[in-house]
């Protein structure tokens, strides 16, 4: 039933004519009721006129989005018109007034509210006492369009909040997508630079090493345009034909991807070491990724700042928890450097997984060391 209520509500937003049309004909087929019942010989009979003239009334209701103002002034004046013209049955319930007040709060600035209020202010005593000039009904009448009014602003209300969720949603995308790119970005830049600056020596005085480095430079800018066309194929809109390329971002993949990025890194000149402990075992996707994109920060910042000979990447799989440490032998924090490396990324990564992230220097004071813990199921929930 869900489905099939999101489904109607989305051709509804597509078509919102088509559903006018079909309102106007349910209020049609309501207010026809009266006409077709049997009725008691000593109440007015339901006669053709009587019957144009309420469909009059509902008429309007077609163009009540585009103009729900003028819509209202109709509904009014064809109403008021229908005691003293015809005899003809009454109606239960004001179905197009309520309608077209639900739709004026709604969707309507605060003046248009204004005016619907000052008009109904008016309107309904004046066809109270035309019809029973009762408090009965003029009391019933105040409390359904006043229930109509509360119900259109609460419907606004609630647009609102989705409309307010669904930027604060795009802005998270947008700032998710943002540091995707500045990962990217920076690691394959940063190792691009390394090497383009080993270069000219390399050639030199090693030219089997210089060939080694423009490889590299060329292997680290191929590997970069394919995760940017990645991540840049998922923000198609969809005018190309065909599906945009959903593929997931890089993360352990079996610790394959990880291995490429130690790789690529000691290609660079760097000494790198992996180690693994613990039960390893598999990782959501979305873990994988972050656990991916933490090392490669830690070792763009090695690459970029620490000037470091080595450094070592560990990983340990604990119960309920996989810690991760980068720690390099560079010159270690810098005065004025905010924590060294400015790992900004990292922290953020960490906290939206309900994580921690430590960085500092390493020990004895020597290099500089990133601890990451990242809360993941225990081997027992994996079996499970």
């Amino acid at each position: 039933m869900r489905g099939w209520w999101e489904r109607g509500r989305a051709l509804g937003a597509a078509h919102p004519q088509a559903v006018d049309l079909w309102i106007a004909l349910l209020v049609q087929a309501a207010m026809t009721m009266p006409f077709v019942v049997p009725r008691s010989p000593d109440l007015e009979p339901a006669t053709w006129p009587a019957y144009g003239l309420t469909t009059l009334t509902v008429v309007p209701l077609i163009w009540r989005r585009r103009a729900p103002l003028a819509v209202l002034i109709a509904i009014i004046a064809t109403s008021a018109l229908y005691k003293p013209a015809v005899e003809g049955p009454g109606q239960p319930l004001p179905y197009t007034g309520l309608v077209i007040v639900y739709t004026l709060a709604a969707g309507s600035p605060p003046w248009k509210r204004l005016v619907t209020g000052g008009l109904l202010a008016v309107a309904v005593p004046v066809s109270v006492w035309l019809n029973t000039r009762t408090a009965r009904e003029l009391t019933f009448s105040l409390f359904v369009f006043a229930a109509a009014y509360v119900f259109g602003r609460l419907t606004d209300a609630r647009q609102r909040a989705n409309r307010i969720e669904a930027e604060r949603a795009a802005a998270r995308e947008r700032a998710r997508i943002a540091r995707e790119m500045h990962d990217i970005l920076s690691h394959a830049v940063s190792l691009m630079i390394v090497q383009a600056e080993a270069g000219p020596v390399a050639v030199r005085t090693a030219p089997e090493r210089a060939e080694a480095a423009f490889d590299a430079i060329s292997t680290t800018g191929r590997e970069a345009m394919v995760q940017l066309r990645r991540m840049l194929g998922v923000l198609r809109t969809g005018d190309e034909p065909g599906p945009a390329p959903r593929e997931p971002q890089p993360g352990l993949a079996g610790l394959a991807g990880l291995a490429g990025l130690l790789d690529r890194v000691g290609a660079s000149g760097l000494e790198v070491a992996y180690e693994s402990a613990g039960a390893v075992r598999p990782l959501p996707d979305a873990t994988g990724a972050t656990v991916f994109r933490i090392v490669q920060e830690a070792l763009t910042n090695v690459v970029k700042h620490a000037g470091a000979r080595a450094v070592s990447v560990q990983l340990t799989y604990g119960e309920g928890a996989l810690d991760i440490r980068v720690l390099d032998d560079g010159r270690g924090p810098q005065s004025g450097s905010g924590g060294g490396h400015g790992l900004i990324g990292v922290r953020e990564r960490a906290a939206a997984h309900g994580g921690t992230a430590v960085t500092g220097p390493g020990p004895d004071g020597r290099g500089f060391e990133v601890r990451v813990r990242l809360p993941v199921l225990s081997s027992a929930e994996v079996a499970r």
